[in-house]
């Protein structure tokens, strides 16, 4: 996908000056995002750590008397362990992104950022899906892969219908238009916020982007490095709750934006990794993740991004061994389509 487009390079730079510009103007385009969402009818909810996180979240669905929530995937409601809260609380969450799904029914983390159940095999698949799926009919074991997706998709498919909410994480806020901007490659997030009374999205701050055009930049930049396609399968772009013309959509639109330690980050020496846009290249390539894999990382974001964010969220004491899992190979900054020099903030937090 790289090589079919020779302005790749000057896109990167092009992405680059778009998040430090956003970085060093960070207040005025996160009032702006959220006066375009409250004009739009929308609510946001600022939220200092993940613990006011999950009791917004779950005010909000207990307000509605929710019962079922459907999710998309979301690796900051990984980050502050939404699903076990909603549980803990009457409210069940339903992981509807195929590989979500898979490590919900094992009750496992996900294992990376883009393909969270990339360390389970077919065969391990297959026995999941036929212990828990029959209470649901599905009696007969399968095995390929065709045959257990379809079967995914037969029983999720009524999860949409009944849930009361839906949840999505954000891949961008676009501070012009007030829209919320979720990039998947099966249409579960579609129906996740759609198809439910009220959408909620989860959010950080670094995720605001000044303009519509800014954005397109960054999705051309996303899609080939995460996934090597020219573009991710779905692209979608939510403004606000449902308007008396549509056929269809939410009855109410909830932001809830996340800082759990990114705001100390702005004008630091990490303030680079904020430029992330979570493509998930840098494990990849990474020699050191691809032989481990994202579970030996301890927490939500593994890999070499995960080795410089995680201890800027949680704390040096706690996140001190992850800045040795790297061999300062260099890889990880030559694939990062924003050019975050990791290797230097690993030595720094050496």
């Amino acid at each position: 996908a790289v090589d079919r487009l020779p302005e790749f390079e000057a896109l990167r730079d092009e992405a680059l000056e778009i998040k430090n510009h956003t970085l060093a103007n960070l207040d005025f385009y996160l009032q702006a995002a959220v006066a375009r969402i409250e004009a739009l009818g929308g609510t946001v909810h600022w939220c200092r750590d993940a613990a006011a996180a999950r009791d917004v979240i779950l005010a909000i669905c207990q307000a509605a008397d929710a019962r079922t929530a459907t999710k998309s995937k979301s690796m900051v409601c990984e980050e502050i362990a939404l699903n076990e809260h909603l549980e803990a609380h009457g409210v069940e969450p339903v992981e509807t992104d195929l590989g979500e799904y898979i490590i919900q029914l094992r009750d496992e983390p996900p294992s990376h950022i883009i393909a969270p159940a990339i360390h389970k095999t077919k065969a391990q698949v297959s026995d999941l899906f036929h212990e828990h799926h029959q209470k649901f009919g599905k009696t007969e074991r399968l095995e390929e892969p065709l045959d257990l997706l379809n079967e995914a998709r037969e029983v999720l498919r009524p999860q949409y219908q009944k849930a009361d909410v839906g949840i999505t994480g954000a891949n961008f806020m676009i501070a012009e238009t007030g829209s919320t901007v979720s990039v998947t490659s099966e249409g579960n997030g579609d129906l996740t916020q759609i198809l439910a009374r009220m959408h909620i999205v989860l959010a950080t701050p670094e995720k605001v982007v000044p303009t519509l055009e800014d954005t397109t930049t960054l999705l051309r930049v996303l899609a080939r490095t995460a996934t090597g396609q020219d573009m991710s399968v779905y692209t979608t772009f939510s403004t606000g709750a449902r308007r008396p013309a549509d056929a269809d959509g939410p009855e109410s639109f909830h932001v809830i934006i996340l800082d759990n330690g990114r705001s100390e980050m702005v004008g630091g020496e990490f303030q680079d990794m904020l430029r992330c846009i979570k493509c998930g290249a840098c494990m990849n390539h990474c020699p050191v993740y691809t032989r481990i894999g994202g579970h030996a990382y301890g927490w939500v974001y593994p890999g070499p991004m995960g080795s410089v964010l995680t201890p800027n969220l949680i704390g040096l004491e706690e996140g001190c061994h992850l800045p040795n899992a790297s061999t300062f190979c260099g890889r990880c900054e030559e694939v990062c389509p924003l050019r975050i020099p990791l290797p230097r903030m690993l030595r720094r937090h050496r």
